[in-house]
C-alpha cells in the first residue's frame, strides 16, 4: 500500500491559500503536516478527502485516486463536528452505517472504543445507573437514566466521541487534524496511546498538529507549510542530523558563567547553575568540557543534542528565535 499526494494546489481569487503540495508514504507510518495558522494545512487535509475542490493536483491510495466511499479512511476533523442535540449512541451507530457496520458488530465495537476511551457513562445509562447504585448515591440516579446528547458533553469528551467515529470501521487510512488540541493530561495520555496502537498495527496516519513534542514522538516525515507554500520536507532524522548537535545541557554545583563565556558558547536560558546553551559543534563542547574541568568545577551534567522539532520549525518559519 501508499499514498501519494501530488501538487496539490487551492486559490481563492488571486489568494493562494495551498501552493503545490506533494509528499508521499511509501509504507506504514505517520507522516507529519506542520505549520502556522493559516498556513493551509487543513485546507490540503479537506482536499485530500475530497471534501474541497482542487485546482491542480492529485490523490492516490496504493497507485489509484482516493476515493473515500470505497478506501477505508477514517478523519478526525479540526472542528469538530457531532450533531449537538442528538443521543451519542444514535450519532455512533449512524456513523458505523456509513461504513457498513451495523447490527451486533457495530455494537460490539462501540462497546470496545466507549470502555477504552473511558466514556462507557455516557452511552450507556443503566451501567452508569449501576455504578450509582452500588455507591449509595440514589439521589443522582435519576440525573444519569437517559443518554446524554452531544452538547451535554465537556470538549474533551466530545473529542473521544469523534476519535470514536474515526476509528469504528477499523480504518486503513487514518487523518487526524489537531487530535490532541484542549486535551488534560488524562485523555491526552489516552489518546498518545491509541495513536501508538494504530502504528503497530501498521496504519497510515497523517497528522496535523501545534504539539511539537507530540508529533516528534509519533512521525518519520514531516512537511512544514508556510503562508501555502512548502518550506521543509523529508525524514525527520535526517533533518535533525543536518542541523547537528549544537545544544548543550550544562549542569554543575556552582556559576559557571564567565568560562562558558570564554569559550563563546551562546547561553539560551539558565536557573540556578543549571544552563541551556547552544554551540558550534562538538568540538567547541568538547573545549568547554575541558575548560570546565580544568577551572575545578563540578560538572553534574553534560548532554549534547540535536535541535527539536520545536526549534526547527521556530527557526524554518522565520520566527524569533530562543535566545531572542
Amino acid at each position: 500500500m501508499s499514498f501519494s499526494v501530488s501538487h496539490l494546489t487551492k486559490k481563492y481569487g488571486n489568494n493562494v491559500v495551498l501552493d503545490d503540495l506533494s509528499f508521499n508514504m511509501d509504507g506504514p507510518g505517520v507522516y507529519a503536516l506542520l505549520g502556522t495558522n493559516g498556513a493551509g494545512k487543513t485546507t490540503a487535509i479537506r482536499m485530500m478527502l475530497g471534501m474541497l475542490s482542487r485546482d491542480s493536483g492529485e490523490v492516490l491510495w496504493n497507485g489509484a485516486p482516493l476515493d473515500t466511499t470505497t478506501c477505508n479512511v477514517g478523519y478526525l476533523a479540526e472542528e469538530r463536528g457531532l450533531y449537538p442535540k442528538y443521543a451519542l449512541m444514535d450519532q455512533l451507530t449512524y456513523f458505523a452505517s456509513l461504513r457498513g457496520i451495523t447490527g451486533d458488530e457495530a455494537k460490539k465495537r462501540i462497546r470496545y472504543w466507549a470502555e477504552r476511551l473511558e466514556v462507557t457513562e455516557y452511552l450507556y445509562p443503566e451501567a452508569a445507573a449501576q455504578t450509582l447504585i452500588g455507591e449509595s448515591r440514589p439521589s443522582l440516579l435519576r440525573k444519569r437514566t437517559k443518554p446524554k446528547l452531544a452538547d451535554q458533553l465537556s470538549k474533551g469528551n466530545q473529542q473521544k466521541i469523534q476519535l470514536m467515529c474515526a476509528l469504528i470501521s477499523d480504518p486503513e487510512l487514518i487523518i487526524l487534524d489537531e487530535p490532541l488540541s484542549g486535551l488534560d493530561p488524562v485523555n491526552t495520555d489516552i489518546f498518545r496511546n491509541i495513536i501508538n496502537e494504530q502504528i503497530e498495527k501498521g496504519k497510515y496516519l497523517i497528522m496535523s498538529s501545534h504539539q511539537m513534542a507530540t508529533v516528534e514522538e509519533f512521525c518519520t516525515d514531516i512537511t512544514i507549510l508556510d503562508k501555502s507554500k512548502t518550506v521543509l520536507q523529508g525524514n525527520l532524522n535526517e533533518i535533525k542530523k543536518s542541523y547537528g548537535r549544537v545544544n548543550l545541557h550544562l549542569k554543575t554545583e556552582g556559576d559557571v558563567s564567565a568560562i562558558i563565556g570564554e569559550n563563546g558558547a551562546l547561553v539560551l536560558s539558565v536557573k540556578e547553575n543549571e544552563y541551556r546553551l547552544r554551540v558550534s559543534g562538538e568540538d567547541q563542547a568538547s573545549r568547554l568540557l575541558s575548560s570546565l574541568i580544568a577551572g575545578g568545577a563540578t560538572v553534574i551534567a553534560f548532554e549534547l543534542t540535536e535541535p527539536s522539532l520545536h526549534e526547527i520549525f521556530v527557526r524554518t518559519v522565520g520566527g524569533a528565535d530562543e535566545e531572542q
